[in-house]
């Protein structure tokens, strides 16, 4: 598997505008947020932040990297204090939970990357897709290697897997933050999520529905 990036620690100040950046993102989007605003913000005056950024697409260039990063962290760090001789299932499920935890719990850049990522500009959107490929890259060797295990069903598509994950995954920054004190735990949420996936939703011990019973009887007839 890839190793996380480890990018150079940014000044404090440079730092203090990317904070700031990520919080009023993740609070008002993008094309809401205005260079003026992330400068009120960090108490300085906007001519202040070319010190440190060229645009404000430099700066939500480094906000979005550094949410993938943070999410990308999290995840593998979580998955390798498993250990190696972990079970298969026991992986994937300490993965959806790292994910979710940091999208709704660590920071206002996982959460600014997820709300903003379809908003920016093409050329913003292309420069941030190393970190996110590095990360697909990641969940691709997890799942290819739980497949390798014996432990999903022979045949299945891995990709829509990876893909249909993400996305549920992703999209709980939107109707987790709508719901607020009604929202489930980050655990509960990662429990359940985890169940459809690898357990799915009909219950196998239910009898079949009358049209099934029909038509098996018909067969045996026949």
């Amino acid at each position: 598997m890839n190793a996380a990036p480890q990018p150079a620690l940014p000044s404090p100040s440079r730092r203090l505008v990317l904070d700031q950046a990520a919080r009023l993102f993740r609070g008002q989007g993008y094309a809401e947020t205005s260079l003026r605003d992330i400068a009120d913000a960090c108490g300085m005056k906007t001519a202040s932040l070319y010190y440190h950024f060229a645009s404000k697409e430099e700066i939500v260039t480094a906000v979005l990297n550094t949410g993938v990063a943070t999410v990308y962290d999290e995840a593998r760090r979580n998955v390798d204090a498993l250990g190696a001789g972990a079970a298969p299932e026991a992986r994937l499920r300490t993965a959806i939970g790292a994910h979710l935890r940091a999208l709704l719990e660590l920071d206002d850049y996982t959460g600014a990357n997820i709300r903003i990522f379809g908003h920016v500009p093409p050329h913003v959107r292309a420069a941030t897709m190393a970190e996110r490929d590095r990360y697909e890259d990641w969940w691709r060797d997890l799942l290819a290697d739980t497949a390798a295990r014996g432990a999903i069903k022979p045949g299945t598509d891995l990709r829509l897997v990876r893909l249909m994950l993400l996305g549920a995954m992703n999209w709980s920054v939107e109707w987790h933050r709508l719901r607020r004190g009604k929202a489930d735990s980050v655990a509960a949420i990662a429990r359940g999520l985890g169940d459809m996936v690898l357990l799915g939703i009909l219950d196998q011990t239910a009898p079949p529905p009358v049209a099934d019973r029909v038509r098996r009887a018909a067969a045996r007839k026949g």
